[in-house]
């Protein structure tokens, strides 16, 4: 047995040996111990006193417990390398301008662009003024370097101001959240045994949570806090650092980068420098794959930038191994639910508001229900990677593209975690029952029928469903509906019959929605392409298809939609025969015996509302690709006979978008509102990119922009100088549109290509622009066409 193990066990046998009921907040509790399940959840906040008026005393003897650093509040002996002491920072500082990779950049540039201006002034080789011109660079450039490295290195240096902070974030969640902060102890004392090992070997625990709210790095820093495990350092975008409260967050381990880095070689090294440090120091780092808050309340694509970063520094040897650790934060509610809606429909948005919550008395009179954070199972990032190489044959991992394929790898393999480990909150469940039933609104009785179903169906397919305790699916369904009560509206009176819920504002409650569509993203696709026979009607005979034509439906919505939904591994026909499996045995489906698929006689009896269930959860998204499809449209060169592509501003562009989806929308040609959102738009366009059906061209400069156009194979048609539903781009809206959902006012697109195309040729009737030659023309008729949004 190892150094590490023998540590490890010692720990373990004190741990058993203490008795304490409350030794999880010890760094020695490390297994289960006879007198406690682990397995149950926590509320690691139950005793915390929310507000002074409630009980003053308990309030200011909790105030005084955090100025003492009483307990667990002290936070002495967190497990992990040693930060907190006078000159951390400086040290970090210094190790990092001292670096080789830092100084052989501040060299290279010195020397670089002293012999552009050599040759710009025509000085001969053997010129002193060359050599003097270096050494001035060279100055400068230490003076930019050190300015890169005070701004985005934490100031991690005192205790004292580390408890308060966690005094003010602790006032913030149980205030915001009172039924509190839930954890499940077996994952938190699994979490300890890996950092104590990692203590041991000075290696760095790498934490990769969701991002849903700017609430997600308070609550993990507090756990880490709580619980005893040292805090990490934690990658921020630089508009975090506003005044008081950007010197607060550095000082609790926020490392404030900038959103684009563009060609900075120097700010580059520096921050891969700085990161290379402190996994070598073996300091817990925390970063968030999705890169950005999702807005729709599903996980977004990987963005892969810092843990390429990571990776590398993996590859350079300057750490021997780390531990990745993935987590999942769920909510009944997020602050920033509304601005997310206004942003995805078009609105500029907003400053950042983590400071308008800390100091808003408003919001923290809210009660917005319970936080549930669950920790996947830590696993060696070396370990890894030796797996992935047995799996794919040997892989160079100094080669860019192997190493890519790597990373992209490990990208996906962080999200599918923490689908797997994700909690499906209350709110999840009752906004997507209201949203996925057909009619204005849905009975209490039935709204709580279905969401004991969907609880069930979850927990079958091995997702989690957030803790109801002693409270029946009733109360839960009431107590949800409070909190949504600006979501969520409830008709009731002596002329209702019975209480009937509503949905106020569908957008937004999408969000919550958006939470639980990974669980079933197979099966949406699979019954949103059996729709596409369905919806035409007639005998049951008709609405069958073979599995041969069914699978390439299925496989042109899962590559179309593969930027916006994460699959599970195995590839699409081997997830689709599982999928139709699990569709046949819960009776949605059947498969009859000549290989016809169609809907069961069970799921025509209860009027398809199993099937209806799964196609709204993917209709959205389709209508939003579809729309996507018909904006090309506006691109439309004025002429047939245009030889060269007419390039429109891309924010132009999107902007159009989104204009021609609310006129749509509102006129009854588009379904749901939601699909106008521009996240979704924006990744639909890069697949019309990928396929080459788009073209973007980029235009770099201190303000970097781009311009798009039609490809010449995809480019509409026209007769008599009128847009026509003919040519490769129309067949492509019509292959999406076969699977949207039937609207009232229309059958198909046959019925509403008149109307879309009239609108598209409006649209595009300032395609003339040069904007190529005429920017700020451009910039003009994009905030001409954003004010006029409001009157379409």
């Amino acid at each position: 047995m190892g150094r590490t193990e023998k540590t490890v066990e010692k720990l373990v046998e004190e741990y058993e040996k203490s008795g304490s009921d409350y030794a999880i907040d010890n760094p020695r509790a490390l297994k289960i111990h006879v007198k406690r399940d682990l397995s149950e959840h926590r509320n690691v906040v139950e005793k915390e006193p929310r507000r002074i008026r409630e009980d003053p005393l308990a309030f200011m003897l909790n105030v005084g417990l955090y100025y003492q650093g009483a307990g667990w509040r002290g936070y002495k002996n967190y497990i992990g390398t040693k930060i907190l002491y006078p000159g951390y920072s400086k040290r970090i500082r210094a190790m990092v301008l001292d670096s080789k990779n830092v100084q052989n950049i501040m060299d290279q540039l010195a020397t670089r662009q002293t012999e552009i201006l050599a040759n710009q002034k025509n000085w001969k080789d053997n010129d002193k003024r060359i050599e003097k011109q270096r050494k001035a660079l060279r100055k400068e450039l230490e003076v930019v370097a050190k300015a890169i490295v005070e701004k985005a290195v934490s100031t991690l240096d005192s205790n004292r101001t580390l408890r308060f902070f966690a005094f003010i974030v602790n006032n913030i969640l149980v205030r915001l959240y009172h039924q509190g902060l839930h954890i499940r102890e077996s994952e938190w004392v699994e979490l300890k045994r890996v950092a104590l090992i990692a203590q041991e070997k000075k290696q760095s625990v790498i934490f990769l949570p969701s991002h849903k709210s700017h609430i997600d790095y308070l609550v993990v820093s507090y756990l880490m806090f709580r619980l005893g495990i040292q805090i990490p350092h934690i990658v921020a975008g630089d508009n975090l650092d506003m005044p008081a409260l950007g010197k607060l967050l550095k000082s609790s381990g926020a490392i404030f980068i900038r959103r684009e880095w563009g060609n900075d070689e120097l700010y580059k090294t520096i921050l891969e420098e700085y990161i290379s440090t402190i996994l070598a120091e073996g300091m817990n780092f925390e970063c968030f794959v999705e890169g950005t808050r999702s807005r729709l309340g599903k996980l977004l694509q990987p963005k892969l930038g810092i843990v390429k970063i990571i990776l590398d520094a993996f590859v350079n040897n300057r750490f021997e191994d780390c531990h990745i650790v993935p987590i999942s934060l769920g909510y009944d509610k997020i602050i920033e639910t509304s601005s997310y809606a206004t942003e995805l429909l078009g609105t500029p948005k907003e400053k950042e508001s983590l400071w308008g919550v800390i100091t808003n008395s408003s919001i923290l009179q809210l009660k917005w229900g319970r936080v549930d954070v669950r920790v996947g199972k830590p696993y060696s990032l070396k370990n890894w990677i030796d797996e992935q190489i047995k799996m794919r044959g040997p892989m160079d991992l100094t080669d860019q593209y192997q190493k890519s394929i790597l990373l992209k790898s490990l990208g996906y393999r962080v999200l599918a975690d923490i689908n797997a480990i994700a909690v499906i909150m209350p709110s999840a469940l009752v906004g997507t029952v209201i949203l996925t039933l057909r009619g204005r609104g849905v009975g209490r009785s039935e709204l709580i029928r279905r969401v004991d179903w969907l609880k069930k169906v979850i927990e079958a397919k091995g997702g989690q469903v957030s803790e109801f305790h002693d409270m029946s699916t009733g109360e839960i369904v009431d107590k949800t509906v409070v909190i949504h009560k600006d979501l969520i509206g409830e008709r009731k009176g002596k002329d209702i019959v019975e209480p009937t819920f509503y949905p106020i504002a569908a957008f937004e409650l999408s969000y919550y929605r958006n939470q639980v569509i990974h669980l079933f993203v197979e099966e949406a696709i699979v019954c949103a392409a059996l729709y596409s026979v369905i919806k035409k009607g007639g005998g049951k005979p008709l609405q069958r298809m073979k599995y041969e034509h069914l699978l390439d439906e299925i496989s042109f919505l899962s590559s179309l939609l593969k930027l916006d939904m994460i699959y599970k591994p195995g590839g699409v026909e081997a997830n689709t025969k599982r999928t139709i499996q699990w569709l046949a045995d819960n009776q949605v489906i059947e498969v009859c015996e000549d290989g016809c698929i169609g809907l069961s006689d069970i799921e025509r009896s209860c009027g398809r509302e199993n099937y209806d269930f799964l196609c709204f959860m993917i209709w959205p998204f389709i209508e939003s690709y579809w729309l996507a499809a018909i904006s090309l449209f506006t691109l439309a060169p004025p002429s047939v006979a245009a030889q060269e592509p007419i390039w429109v501003d891309s924010k132009l562009f999107a902007n159009r978008t989104q204009s021609l989806g609310k006129t749509l929308y509102y006129q009854g040609d588009l379904s749901y509102l939601e699909a106008v959102n521009k996240e979704t738009l924006s990744n639909a366009f890069t697949r019309y990119e990928e396929k080459n059906i788009l073209l973007k061209r980029r235009h770099p400069g201190p303000k970097p922009w781009s311009e798009v156009a039609i490809s010449r194979d995809y480019t509409p048609e026209r007769q008599n100088g009128i847009l026509i539903p003919r040519g490769h781009l129309w067949e492509l809206v019509e292959r999406i549109g076969r699977f949207r959902r039937e609207g009232k006012n229309r059958r198909d697109n046959a019925t509403v290509s008149t109307r879309v195309l009239r609108l598209a040729d409006m649209l595009g009737e300032d395609n003339v622009i040069p904007t190529a030659n005429q920017k700020t023309s451009a910039i003009k008729v994009v905030a001409a066409d954003s004010s006029n949004k409001a009157k379409i």
